[in-house]
């Protein structure tokens, strides 16, 4: 737990400054970075997937994605060349992976590629909701809704659960969850949600808040949160592995940080375009 306790003081400042401070594009490297990692942890360390050409092709995709959404966010080149360039990549990638598939056809799996796809496109395209929010007009300040989302219902649902936690949510999948954990989760992100607009208005400038609509923020990304952490342990258990890796002491490797947030992030995206919950 000490450990735990002391990856996160040290991660949680570095990774903040790093997506407030400097521009969209430390934003881009940072995730790109990790979701190259995320898709060795997937294919190689699960044991999935262990072909050295496939998971090269496959990090290097999920890098492209996410750089795709700053070219996206930031309106680097046009949108033509934008979208081209998405299919060209997307062609090239599955086009390399059949090729894999025709040549081992006798000992690779169909099943083991769409872990592939999952880990070079879905996972960096929901990850890279970040990367997107960053580049929106205050950005800093709204990418900081998807870790809000994510962390504060973690924590919120890890300390209720310790304190009144009776009822198993999920035995076979995440023994130690509970179902009044994830109550406290969803009252704790509400809350966290509302005292961020509350700061936001009184001393970042913004004008327009709607406490409703944060709200509404907290309550669904508090099962976002459950749903991606959820989701990534039933592979772990599916696998027979505790952890994806070992890169974050205490915490485990880029999934395992990473879970909620693949969910959260997106759900922020997409909040904030339909009912942003506060303007400048």
């Amino acid at each position: 737990m000490l450990v735990r306790i002391l990856a996160a003081a040290v991660g949680l400042p570095l990774l903040l400054a790093i997506v407030l401070l400097l521009p969209p594009i430390g934003t881009a490297i940072l995730f790109a970075l990790a979701c190259m990692i995320g898709a060795y942890e997937m294919l190689w360390r699960t044991g999935i997937l262990k072909h050295k050409r496939i998971v090269v092709y496959t990090a290097l995709m999920a890098a492209a994605v996410v750089m795709w959404s700053w070219l996206r966010a930031c309106a680097v080149v046009s949108e033509q060349a934008l979208w081209v360039s998405a299919l060209i990549g997307l062609f090239v990638y599955a086009c390399l992976l059949f090729c894999e598939l025709l040549a081992g056809h006798t000992e690779l799996k169909f099943t083991a590629l769409c872990v592939a796809l999952f880990s070079g496109v879905v996972y960096p395209f929901l990850i890279g909701s970040l990367v997107r929010l960053r580049g929106m007009e205050n950005g800093k300040y709204y990418i900081l809704v998807a870790f809000i989302i994510s962390m504060v219902a973690d924590s919120g649902a890890y300390f209720a659960g310790r304190a009144f936690g009776k009822h198993k949510l999920a035995p076979v999948v995440s023994p130690k969850k509970t179902v009044e954990g994830a109550i406290g989760g969803v009252i704790a992100n509400m809350l966290g949600m509302a005292l961020y607009t509350f700061l936001l208005s009184r001393f970042f400038g913004f004008t327009q808040v709607n406490y409703l609509y944060a709200v509404i923020y907290g309550f669904v990304g508090a099962f976002g949160s459950m749903l991606g952490d959820l989701t990534l342990s039933v592979v772990k258990r599916q696998v027979g592995i505790k952890d994806y890796g070992n890169l974050i002491p205490g915490h485990g490797g880029i999934l395992d940080r990473f879970d909620s947030t693949m969910i959260c992030a997106p759900i922020a995206e997409i909040l904030l375009l339909l009912i942003p919950f506060a303007v400048k």
